[in-house]
């Protein structure tokens, strides 16, 4: 999930800025939902100015994880605070970033594997197939935002599709079982043709695959998609998923290895 404040000074060439939305707004929705963790992504709005992220994981404590936008040149110091503070990843935004470019992949790897951090990467599937090589050989993990962005109507032995399943069940990635609502055609309330994209990856990889709500939904309140119904997210995704079991290691057991919780 995403906060937002006016407090934060937006980055030149911004594509998002949605209203105000604080740690006490999610804690309303995490009350509805049940859930008790969160992890917490600098939206691209902000550039790498991380304050809004520092700020939320100091208001939930241990309950909280991180993940911030840095330059490859961010200080060594910085990086065991940012640790401290509840960071565990760096964003990579290839798709409404303007701060962060590709080129940045393998120094920010080697800046990071030794805190056990992974990279999470949200770009065109294009781009995912034409960096696959480069992912195959980084020696830390990488996870993929909104289930790789790929198209679900091309999900059958698409390269995109192939590249990200390959990587997932071969330990090197993760995968995000989110963003229905920003990949969908047919839209909501149930998104049907995500459904079999999403349980591709959960069939490949159940140990790989994580949730994220997406709060507050940036993209939909800037008019691209449909606002969606966060309580009926979760619903699709136990739907996609099919097993208790499988639901809890997906929002549980795997978040808790990813994020060191």
């Amino acid at each position: 999930m995403h906060l937002y404040s006016h407090r934060y000074p937006a980055v030149q060439g911004a594509r998002l800025n949605p209203p105000d939305a604080s740690i006490q707004d999610y804690r309303r929705l995490q009350r509805r939902l049940g859930t008790g963790r969160a992890v917490i992504v600098t939206p691209s709005t902000y550039g790498t100015n991380n304050q809004c992220v520092l700020d939320g994981l100091a208001a939930m404590g241990d309950s909280g994880r991180g993940v911030a936008v840095l330059d490859p040149s961010v200080p060594e110091e910085h990086l065991h605070d940012l640790h401290a503070a509840g960071i565990r990843g760096v964003r990579l935004n290839q798709s409404l970033g303007t701060t962060t470019s590709i080129d940045m992949l393998e120094p920010l790897a080697e800046k990071i594997k030794g805190l056990g951090w992974h990279i999470q990467l949200l770009m065109p599937p294009e781009m995912l197939v034409r960096i696959g090589p480069r992912l195959r050989a980084l020696d830390i993990a990488v996870v993929f935002d909104h289930m790789g962005r790929v198209d679900p109507r091309t999900t059958a032995g698409s390269e995109a599709h192939t590249t990200l399943l390959n990587l997932i069940e071969s330990g090197k990635a993760w995968l995000k079982l989110s963003g229905a609502y920003i990949l969908s055609r047919e839209g909501p309330p149930d998104y049907p043709d995500v459904a079999a994209l999403a349980r591709s990856y959960v069939k490949a990889a159940p140990d790989r695959c994580i949730w994220g709500s997406d709060w507050p939904h940036a993209s939909a309140t800037a008019g691209m998609q449909a606002l969606p119904d966060d309580a009926h997210l979760l619903d699709l995704l136990s739907a996609w998923i099919g097993d208790d079991a499988t639901f809890r290691q997906v929002l549980v057991e795997n978040p808790s290895t990813l994020y060191q919780y």
